[in-house]
């Protein structure tokens, strides 16, 4: 689910999420930009193993344009996500077949973190790291479901750089 919508949307965000976490969640839902963050990661910090929040705290980086805070968050987020589906720690190690990167939980928001990774790194300007991941992505999701592709195709046109006028 969509934490600050209620959007359905779980196979991305990793599963449930305990009360005491909701709680926090609804401080962030009406409060200043200060107080989002310190209710964000008074959550990650009170309930390591909740994958949403991870969610929330690397999107919430990201649009402030704090790439650095919103790496933490989704290389925090990743790690949670690997011990829950039983994943190695090191995102270079998962092979193929390892889990089920369809299936909603920790697998898939995974996956989905993983991705998120790359274009943190794009906003970065990490081009060899990104195209590492993206080589990544695309050994585990060979369908493309999660669309690695849009990262690929951002780090090729990053590469050309602006078009001619």
């Amino acid at each position: 689910m969509n934490l600050f919508t209620g959007t359905e949307s779980a196979d991305l965000f990793g599963g449930e999420v305990p009360d005491s976490v909701r709680h926090l969640i609804e401080v962030a839902r009406n409060a200043p930009l200060q107080q989002v963050q310190a209710a964000l990661w008074t959550a990650a910090v009170s309930a390591p193993d909740c994958l949403p929040v991870y969610y929330l705290l690397y999107k919430l980086h990201a649009r402030l344009g704090e790439f650095d805070r919103a790496l933490q968050a989704a290389s925090t987020g990743l790690d949670a996500a690997a011990r829950a589906a039983g994943l190695p720690q090191d995102w270079r190690a998962v092979q193929p077949g390892a889990a089920d990167f369809g299936r909603p939980g920790a697998a898939r928001f995974w996956l989905f973190t993983l991705k998120a990774l790359a274009f943190i790194g794009l906003r970065r300007g990490d081009r060899d790291g990104v195209a590492e991941l993206v080589a990544q992505l695309r050994r585990l999701d060979p369908q493309d479901q999660l669309g690695a592709s849009v990262v690929e195709t951002l780090l090729r046109e990053s590469a050309s750089g602006p078009a001619p006028a």
